[in-house]
């Protein structure tokens, strides 16, 4: 039987279903933001859900409080990334020097150079005084993302590509200066701590180079104990 014409949704009532299902990702858009240009003490629900075009009571039926919304953002701006990240490295089938390469310059695509690299410079600024989002953020972020690059350094270990070390502090190594970058850099390729303008792609391209000479095994290590 076909519908009669009074079931068929209307214009407005269309436009209202879309509307709400839309909130929740105009939220977090919008909560993304207003944490970056004014950090998390600053933030204030009452503007993040005027920006999206909503009420504070619509917001707060999507998320309880501030804290929660600010863990919104983090869990679908950075977390959602390291599900994928693993995939990748676990079905690459390249060397692990190319993995480690892949692996720096698909972090700086999807995250570094994104917005969502001002959430980094926002907790280095507050983590002091926000110890509870200070613990959430190490363990949806810095904790995952390191696990992942000592993954790779792992793999280069065993397969004799890289001679051996000490795979906590070289992790350490390879995502600081991701870090430095990310918190840093302007939008015409400036850094507060450079004198001159570059790219991010040049600068991990150097990073690895460095790096990589560091870790390759060579003859006289193939003996050699792990630290």
């Amino acid at each position: 039987m076909s519908p009669s014409l009074e079931s068929l949704p209307t214009p407005q009532t269309a436009k209202r279903a879309r509307r709400k299902e839309a909130r929740p990702g105009e939220l977090l858009a919008a909560a993304l933001d207003i944490f970056v240009e004014k950090g998390f003490a600053a933030t204030r629900v009452e503007e993040v859900a005027l920006r999206a075009g909503v009420s504070k009571g619509t917001l707060f039926l999507y998320f309880a409080s501030k804290e929660e919304l600010f863990k919104a953002v983090v869990r679908q701006s950075l977390t959602s990334h390291f599900h994928e990240l693993n995939g990748e490295v676990d079905g690459f089938t390249g060397s692990i020097a190319s993995l480690l390469e892949h692996g720096m310059l698909t972090w700086w695509e999807r995250v570094g150079r994104t917005k969502a690299a001002g959430i980094s410079r926002l907790m280095l600024l507050e983590a002091h005084n926000f110890p509870e989002m200070a613990a959430f953020y190490q363990d949806e972020v810095v904790h995952p993302y390191q696990n992942l690059v000592r993954k790779i350094l792992q793999r280069g270990v065993e397969s004799g590509e890289f001679a051996p070390l000490n795979l906590d502090l070289a992790t350490y190594s390879v995502t600081a200066p991701l870090i430095f970058m990310s918190v840093g850099q302007r939008a015409d390729g400036s850094h507060p701590c450079t004198q001159k303008p570059f790219t991010p792609e040049e600068y991990i391209a150097s990073q690895v180079r460095i790096t990589l000479n560091g870790l390759l095994a060579r003859p006289e290590q193939s003996g050699a104990a792990s630290p």
